[in-house]
């Protein structure tokens, strides 16, 4: 009997915990990320790793930056975890403890700890997980986790990933260490950076968008406002 989840299930999942429409904007963002955490789960190599849960909270904070009503974004995100049979919470405290070590290392430091060339007494139960990844053990390379990385360098050091050829041999030096593809792992990184480029500028046509239609409708309004009332029209004609 075949008991691994579908497609179907976890969206089902979603949708009765998330009952609130979703923004039409960031609807297709959802739908995706949906779908592609459920097949990342259910592969027969799919090991949790807080890699991987940085790569989905980033994915998520970034892509949903500007969503309104900004509370449903608590809902909509527990929804997307829970829909995997996961917990939230533990995605999300262990996505906060990554990005708090990378806050405190330079880029230099942080690319010589993920590629296993340095060790940190106060992350070695982290590191351990990048070091079964490197023998090997138990795990599956997808984007989000390649996202998680990224993530880890652009805190550490901004600059470090700006400029493209910096980008490149970091991300290089990464998948020889950990054994991971790098034609692969370069262009999820690529891919991840021009959809942000791109839902930033949708978000900020839709702002222009609304600014003008409210600026219509104050015009509108005060116009409206201006117009002399029939009862002082009769009284001016009277005159």
């Amino acid at each position: 009997m075949n008991n691994i989840r579908t497609v179907s299930d976890t969206k089902k999942a979603f949708y009765n915990s998330h009952t609130r429409p979703i923004n039409s904007i960031y609807n297709r963002v959802v739908e995706e990320l949906l779908v592609e955490m459920h097949l990342i789960s259910v592969n027969a190599n799919y090991s949790y790793n807080p890699f991987y849960a940085l790569g989905i909270v980033t994915a998520f904070d970034r892509f949903m930056e500007g969503y309104s009503p900004e509370q449903d974004k608590v809902s909509i995100f527990n929804a997307l975890i829970q829909a995997q049979a996961e917990e939230p919470d533990k995605y999300r405290a262990d996505a906060k403890g990554l990005e708090d070590l990378a806050k405190q290392m330079s880029g230099k430091d942080m690319l010589s700890w993920i590629c296993l060339s340095t060790d940190r007494d106060d992350a070695q139960h982290l590191q351990d997980n990048l070091r079964a990844i490197s023998d090997g053990y138990k795990f599956k390379y997808n984007r989000l986790f390649a996202i998680g990385l990224f993530t880890l360098l652009e805190i550490a050091d901004p600059d470090l990933v700006k400029e493209q050829q910096q980008r490149t041999e970091a991300i290089k030096e990464i998948s020889q260490a950990l054994n991971l593809p790098e034609e692969k792992l370069l262009k999820d990184i690529d891919m991840y950076r021009s959809n942000l480029e791109r839902i930033t500028q949708a978000r900020s046509a839709m702002e222009d968008t609304l600014m003008a239609a409210k600026k219509k409708r104050e015009k509108r309004s005060l116009e409206k406002g201006n117009m002399p009332t029939s009862a002082s029209k009769t009284s001016n004609n009277s005159n």
